[in-house]
């Protein structure tokens, strides 16, 4: 065989009425403020519309009962955003979870797959 498998497995968080309510797309929003400190810039580094970013921020905050952002209005130095330590908790566990998953997956897939290679040998 001369292409390689690989796995890609995304986490997907969903309320018990199947509400998709934190994922990958949110976690990405979330570290993008972080970086940028602003939802407007971290949506426009996605490509995403702000909107959209809002959107999907409250759906989070409307299902976890809690801010995820913390904004400020222009001024002086401008605005900006920063995580609440409400979202900080909630990505870190997030981030943390979906490492183990990929850690444990991979030690599967190997596991299950192993055989790949040889399959145009038999």
């Amino acid at each position: 065989m001369e292409k390689d498998l690989h796995l890609k497995l995304t986490v997907r968080l969903y309320t018990d009425d199947n509400e998709r309510c934190f994922g990958p797309g949110i976690a990405t929003l979330l570290h993008r403020v972080e970086e940028h400190h602003s939802l407007r810039a971290a949506a426009a580094s996605m490509g995403m519309a702000y909107s959209k970013a809002w959107r999907i921020i409250r759906t989070a905050e409307d299902v976890f009962g809690c801010k995820l952002l913390a904004s400020t209005i222009g001024g002086k130095n401008g605005g900006g955003a920063h995580l609440t330590p409400q979202a900080e908790k909630l990505l870190s566990a997030y981030d943390a979870y979906c490492a183990d998953v990929k850690a444990y997956s991979a030690a599967k897939f190997d596991a299950a797959f192993s055989f790949y290679k040889s399959l145009d040998q038999q």
